[in-house]
């Protein structure tokens, strides 16, 4: 009821579906019966399921081939075509439903997807997901969903974790979240804790195919996320920073043209550069990205241009963007470049600072879509942590360059603000 709800314009009431679900709970059934349903109501509809890799897009394929070959609904198909990538369910008003693997590109470039289904979506990365993000752009009421367990720490599900984070923290819009799962404190073998996580619990999954699943699963961690739903504590793509706190720190900042106590600068994998400056007030900081782009030679001449001598510019020593460090020190600008451990004093600095009266920052987009998928690493052996910065797919520059512009400025005596206005 939820998931097919409508506003009173005929709008779905939640164009997106994310769903936490425990293996053998029936959710491609359930699903794929609702799938089949709209289908059947409205012709020409064109869906796409989405697995992470080709056998599981088969094997769902399989379950779906099955259900249209039952008595009621075998007279509305017209063909039901496999092999060589072309999996469908083909039905005689025109609707149709396609199977294909996100890993082999299946679905990109798409515009004309009505329902769109991303399985496995612990493994849905943002950059997968940007992949098929044009795939609904000309349906009129589109839905999408995104189902899979809670992701192992390994697993590359920004988005799954993002957006059950915001669903958590009550800033979700215009998205269904539906979690099952037994009490994180629970007894991981109370038949009572499995039947609150998986309502098939006994009657369709059995005892004897919990037990199996139980051999299957290696350790203790994996049954609890996998079985019964229960997500880590600690997760590798969860907001350092409540979004809900970040958006009321929002400021104009100091008046345009005030020189800034220091400069932080960041390049993700992909070579997207990231300039951000920190002006500081007492114990008060204020960050904000002055400048982004591609060109290092472009950075370069900005940051030579608006920068005196003794300005702190500070660059991470394992970050792409330490090609600046020689073009900058060869204008004898004042640059570090940063170690490991200064990235975790960094992080150290900015997230106890992140609250009202003591930070604010320019609330650029940027910024703040960095800081939801940003993920953390433990450094060194006394519980440091920093931002983890080797995922190529993500841009986390913005946040780990406002990082090290706070770093900079925190650190640094306080350089008087004159000479040249800043611009």
């Amino acid at each position: 009821m939820l998931i097919l709800s409508l506003r009173v314009d005929g709008e779905y009431a939640s164009d997106t579906i994310v769903i936490s679900i425990p293996r053998q709970v029936g959710k491609t059934y359930l699903i794929g019966c609702i799938i089949f349903a709209l289908c059947l109501m409205k012709p020409g509809l064109r869906v796409i399921w989405t697995a992470q890799v080709k056998d599981t897009a088969l094997e769902t394929f399989e379950q779906f081939y099955d259900m249209s070959q039952r008595p009621q609904v075998k007279p509305h198909i017209a063909k039901t075509p496999q092999g060589k990538g072309d999996e469908a369910i083909v039905f005689t008003n025109g609707s149709k439903i396609e199977f294909g693997a996100r890993d082999s590109g299946f679905g990109r470039g798409r515009t004309d997807v009505d329902v769109l289904v991303f399985d496995e979506g612990q493994h849905l990365s943002l950059q997968a997901l940007e992949n098929m993000g044009a795939a609904q752009n000309v349906a009129d009421n589109p839905l999408c969903f995104v189902m899979g367990t809670p992701p192992r720490p390994q697993d590359k599900g920004e988005y799954f974790q993002v957006t059950r984070q915001e669903a958590l923290d009550g800033e979700s819009d215009g998205t269904l979240y539906i979690e099952m799962s037994a009490d994180r404190d629970g007894d991981p073998m109370d038949r009572e804790q499995w039947r609150k996580a998986n309502p098939s619990f006994p009657r369709r999954t059995s005892e004897r195919a919990m037990l199996r699943l139980r051999k299957k699963l290696k350790n203790d961690d994996s049954w609890r996320r996998e079985a019964l739903g229960i997500w880590d504590e600690i997760l590798k793509h969860q907001p350092a920073v409540r979004m809900s706190t970040w958006n009321d720190l929002v400021d104009i900042g100091p008046a345009d043209g005030t020189r800034p106590n220091a400069l932080g600068i960041d390049m993700s994998p992909a070579g997207e550069i990231s300039v951000n400056a920190c002006w500081v007030d007492g114990d008060a900081a204020h960050c904000e990205e002055v400048w982004a782009g591609w060109d290092l030679d472009a950075a370069a001449t900005w940051v030579i241009s608006r920068s005196l001598r003794r300005t702190p510019i500070t660059v991470g020593s394992e970050s792409p963007a330490v090609a600046l460090v020689p073009l900058l020190r060869s204008r004898k600008l004042n640059v570090k470049q940063a170690s490991m451990l200064d990235a975790a004093k960094a992080y150290g600095l900015l997230i106890p600072k992140v609250r009202p009266g003591l930070f604010t920052h320019g609330g650029q987009g940027s910024v703040t879509d960095a800081l939801k998928v940003a993920p953390r690493r433990p450094i060194g052996k006394s519980g440091g942590l920093g931002w983890d910065t080797t995922d190529e797919a993500l841009n986390i520059a913005p946040i780990v360059a406002m990082t090290w512009g706070l770093y900079g400025a925190e650190t640094t005596k306080h350089a008087h603000r004159g000479g040249a206005a800043f611009l």
